[in-house]
């Protein structure tokens, strides 16, 4: 006897629903509301997605500022009829109150394994068995990086411990494996460590273990997310892998063909084409136009345009957006040195202000941490972030393709400022910072120095475990974004600093 069923599988939404990157207002391919139309389903079609709905776009950002608006987001995977969700690291920035309200107003049930509920060590949200109309019987659980635990304010998951997702997928399977099942699912976000190709290493931290899962577990299908990678789909040591970009960009249409001695999958990427259902763009219409006029709002002048260049050349050479940020964090610390992350997508600023530009350059929720850091500390990460170059064969200095692959990562460079230092691409990984100067003078080992950066830094994120070590001064207690909004609105007109001294040299060309 054949059976056939179908999955709809989305991840990373970060709350696009309208076809909007929000930068500016042009209307692009990309958004659920552009998605769900395309979905055909019945009662042998399962929709499910992979966490990290609730941060990311402005729309998402108004709404958790405007509890009054509800979650669009609920309303566009009710109006699709979602079955499944699990949970992404950002699914909990605003906190686990916030995270259970959007849950309570979504149809679909919440799987995630390794969210344990702090007090009485019990699964908040266990794996389950979806018996389909045809007899096929799915056995689902899902799991999220347990690198929670090193990015999140201890204060926004007070209430719940975040296990270790391979031990909990493990566990599960077996738990799953004692029911005759026709199809076992783990719905992970996180990525993979490895090539998924060649198999080559590309991560020795346990942020992302889908190869892992794929070598040492047997699930049917692996369904991921957090890299923003897509994956079109294929084979990875028996188990089918897909993932989908983030932002609504695409979703993966998985179909699963079971025979009495055969199991066949296969998928195909589906793009954001289809005509958003009237029904629900009237409905969510009020909230969208209330974000968009928000983000036209002025909030200030400045003396210059403060826009962005290609990211290499900003890198290098440094720019008005970095030398922006570094005022509004140094004014905001007090600290001696600040550190500013480059960004994926950082348009930067126009000479009126608008809010559309500060969401857009700055679009994390982070608040800014001081710390107190030594000499030697300070060159141990100025070094770790000379990693972000590569020489090609003329000795010129591009992108590591580490930062690109498997996922693109130029938030993981960072701008000095308030010290001097170069760097020399040309001497080898962890001697390449050749000048430190704090005021004009050597910066010595065991001087000591306040330093102000994201608390998501701060953490050790982006591989610059040092901060860990480095003692709190200051938790700060209000968003980078806010403090770019006050900084701006505190004078008639911002002069754009000049602060940024660093030189990026190459001896050997």
């Amino acid at each position: 006897m054949k059976q056939q069923m179908k999955i709809y599988y989305t991840s990373d939404v970060h709350g696009y629903l309208f076809p909007t990157n929000y930068a500016d207002t042009e209307d692009r391919p990309m958004g659920l509301l552009k998605c769900i139309p395309d979905f055909q389903k019945d009662e042998n079609t399962l929709i499910i997605d992979g966490g990290d709905m609730l941060q990311g776009s402005a729309l998402a950002s108004y709404c958790q500022a405007h509890p009054e608006e509800g979650f669009p987001q609920a309303t566009v995977l009710n109006q699709a009829g979602y079955d499944f969700v699990t949970l992404g690291n950002h699914d909990v920035n605003f906190g686990t109150d916030y995270l259970y309200h959007y849950l309570e107003q979504l149809n679909a049930e919440c799987l995630c394994e390794n969210i344990l509920d702090r007090k009485n060590q019990s699964k908040k949200y266990p794996w389950t068995v979806k018996t389909l109309a045809n007899g096929m019987k799915i056995g689902i659980v899902g799991v999220v990086t347990d690198y929670i635990n090193v990015w999140e304010k201890e204060e926004n998951i007070e209430d719940i411990l975040i296990t270790d997702p391979f031990e909990a997928a493990k566990n599960a399977l077996a738990e799953m494996k004692e029911q005759a099942l026709d199809l076992t699912i783990c719905v992970y976000h996180g990525g993979f460590e490895r090539d998924v190709k060649s198999g080559k290493q590309l991560s020795a931290t346990t942020e992302n273990i889908g190869y892992k899962i794929c070598e040492q577990l047997d699930f049917d299908l692996l369904l991921t997310g957090h890299q923003h990678l897509l994956i079109e789909g294929q084979f990875l040591h028996g188990t089918y892998i897909v993932q989908p970009s983030a932002n609504a960009l695409n979703y993966a249409a998985i179909t699963v063909e079971k025979t009495e001695s055969t199991l066949a999958i296969a998928s195909t990427v589906g793009k954001p084409s289809g005509q958003p259902q009237a029904e629900t763009v009237e409905r969510l219409q009020p909230v969208e136009q209330k974000v968009q006029q928000w983000l036209d709002e002025s909030i200030g002048s400045l003396d210059k345009e403060a826009l962005a260049d290609e990211k290499l050349e900003i890198a290098i050479h440094g720019s008005p957006v970095v030398e922006l940020i570094g005022a509004v964090q140094r004014q905001a610390s007090q600290a001696q040195i600040t550190v500013v992350s480059l960004a994926n997508t950082s348009p930067g600023f126009h000479q009126e202000v608008t809010m559309r530009d500060v969401i857009a350059t700055y679009p994390y929720t982070n608040h800014l941490i001081t710390l107190k850091i030594t000499g030697a500390q300070l060159k141990q990460v100025i070094e770790k972030n000379a990693d972000y170059f590569a020489l090609d064969e003329q000795n010129h200095a591009i992108i590591s393709p580490t930062y690109l692959y498997p996922k693109i990562e130029h938030y993981h460079y960072d701008f000095f400022v308030g010290v001097e230092y170069e760097i020399d691409l040309c001497q080898k990984a962890g001697e390449r910072l050749v000048v430190l100067t704090y005021q004009g003078t050597p910066v010595e080992d065991h001087e000591e120095f306040t330093i102000s950066l994201s608390d998501y830094r701060a953490s050790g994120g982006g591989g610059f475990s040092t901060y860990q070590d480095c003692p709190v001064v200051d938790e700060g207690a209000k968003e980078i974004v806010e403090l770019i909004v006050e900084y701006i609105r505190s004078s008639e007109k911002i002069v754009v600093p000049n602060q940024l001294k660093y030189k990026i040299s190459c001896s050997c060309s």
